[in-house]
């Protein structure tokens, strides 16, 4: 049987949230607003936009939407400015086995991220030809726990939602794809991804029993 097993990028392929903190961090400290790793947790899965409200609101800081629009672009300058020495190394342990043994099965391979920079982090990191569709940040109008990104991407793999497999690392994106009937796997810590089917800590747990398991 053919699947559709569907990634998300940030936190579950490439650690780029070190680098979304450290931009975001830099637009809370010209606020004089306190951004922590803690504070930080609250914008995985999130959108841009709706990154910056969260920050805005953490500090009870009220701008205009022309400084909002400035802020955004500041943040994402200094985000890719993090990502131009990104390569192989970046991917997260175990991911890299799984790509291939998906592939040599044959099955559908999708992203299905909130980032707009998802291709070129991809490239960068020589997994690109992976994937069979990307969907991401450019493709879709509403944020996870919306479960539009899942399911655009299952449509183009031609492949039934209920058959399809989402890794996440955030709430919002395991609540997406329990929305999106699909099964559920957390990737990080089961006292906050409590809500999936299944949760490990990273792929390195992941064995080929249980992705035979998930084939069916």
């Amino acid at each position: 049987m053919k699947k559709a097993f569907i990634f998300d990028l940030d936190g579950v392929i490439v650690d780029t949230a070190k680098y979304h903190f450290l931009a975001w961090q830099k637009v809370a400290q010209a606020l004089n607003i306190n951004f922590t790793h803690e504070h930080n947790e609250l914008l995985k899965g999130v959108s841009r936009v709706r990154s910056l409200e969260i920050i805005l609101e953490l500090g009870n800081v009220q701008v205009s939407q022309a400084d909002k629009d400035k802020m955004l672009i500041q943040k994402n300058e200094d985000y890719l400015s993090y990502l131009v020495d990104m390569d192989e190394s970046e991917i997260l342990p175990g991911v890299f086995k799984i790509l291939q043994l998906l592939k040599e099965k044959n099955q559908g391979i999708a992203l299905g991220s909130a980032s707009k920079n998802a291709r070129p982090i991809l490239e960068k990191t020589g997994i690109l030809s992976y994937f069979d569709t990307i969907v991401d940040g450019n493709d879709v109008t509403n944020a996870k726990p919306d479960p539009e990104v899942f399911l655009k991407a299952a449509q183009l793999l031609d492949i039934d939602p209920k058959k399809a497999i989402v890794f996440e690392d955030s709430v919002a994106g395991i609540q997406a794809a329990n929305i999106a009937e699909m099964l559920s796997i957390g990737i990080g810590e089961g006292t906050i991804l409590y809500e999936a089917d299944f949760v490990f800590k990273d792929f390195t747990e992941i064995n080929p029993v249980f992705i035979d398991k998930l084939i069916g």
